[in-house]
């Protein structure tokens, strides 16, 4: 059973928390900005994404408050002078990212507040944050506005003029996730770490054409013990075994097992990456 939300029939902050809590994690764009005085702001957006890499572009959302329908710093900075750097956020990074999420007034450098260093960037104005691992120096492409009421967006549309990489995030000239130890945004005051055991490696050709599920035997499909998730991975080979692969297979292990076994032993096979040997026991003891 599900529960159908309208969203015309519900308060807007109600709204923004089931979509701010469903989709998730979201990455985070520490975005710094440079006002009219030439004072340096730093802020939190969650709406954020890559949506190019030729041209390279990276987009994210200013919306308007909710409470009262007003509109930060971050947009007014962007629309002045058509320039930000989008910081990524790292776990030693945080909570100093969260502080800057405070309303401080205009005027006031989140730097100062968060205690996080600038420094110069390369192609553009606006300083970078020191202790981000990667650092996207952009110009604003174009901004536009998806409403005039309270929760509506600005999408900020930025095509990145240069990268910087801190030097120990890379292994083998690319970034390894478990250095660059990313944060992700959930909904209400959640966030997840990408690192460690949040961690999973799933590898899937796009150019050769898998079984599908459609194409698995069917008690396989209708399996009590198999997972949706592990018959996927069956579906995901290209070939059912041969005949001949089989008949080893049973010359290799000749001993007899319940059909509730089989597939206890096949899932066992399957979260340790044998999906071929899960396969070919399965289609074995059929």
């Amino acid at each position: 059973m599900k529960r159908i939300i309208h969203p015309l029939e519900i308060p807007t902050k109600d709204l923004h928390q089931y979509i701010i809590g469903a989709v998730a994690p979201r990455p985070i764009a520490f975005v710094s900005t440079l006002d009219e005085n030439g004072v340096a702001n730093l802020a939190p957006y969650s709406f954020f994404n890559a949506f190019s890499s030729n041209p390279p572009i990276v987009v994210f959302s200013s919306n308007r408050r909710v409470s009262d329908n007003t509109t930060k710093d971050t947009l007014h900075n962007v629309r002045l002078n058509k320039e930000c750097v989008v910081n990524v956020v790292s776990y030693p990074i945080v909570r100093q990212m969260s502080l800057a999420s405070v309303e401080f007034p205009s005027g006031v450098s989140e730097f100062n507040k968060t205690g996080l260093t600038p420094e110069s960037s390369e192609s553009i104005k606006p300083p970078r944050v020191m202790e981000s691992p990667v650092n996207f120096e952009c110009k604003v492409k174009e901004i536009i506005p998806l409403g005039e009421h309270g929760g509506a967006g600005h999408l900020i549309i930025c095509e990145v003029t240069l990268i910087a990489i801190s030097e120990h995030v890379l292994q083998d000239n690319r970034l390894d996730p478990n250095k660059l130890d990313l944060m992700g945004r959930m909904g209400r005051n959640y966030y997840v770490r990408a690192s460690g055991a949040a961690l999973m490696e799933i590898y899937q050709s796009v150019t050769e054409v898998p079984l599908g599920f459609d194409g698995l035997p069917k008690h396989i499909l209708e399996s009590s013990v198999l997972t949706g998730n592990e018959i996927a991975s069956l579906a995901s080979l290209k070939n059912l075994p041969t005949e001949l692969e089989i008949s080893e297979y049973v010359r290799n292990h000749p001993e007899k097992m319940s059909k509730d076994v089989i597939h206890q032993s096949a899932s066992a096979l399957i979260k340790e990456g044998k999906s071929s040997e899960a396969l070919c026991l399965l289609n074995s003891f059929a």
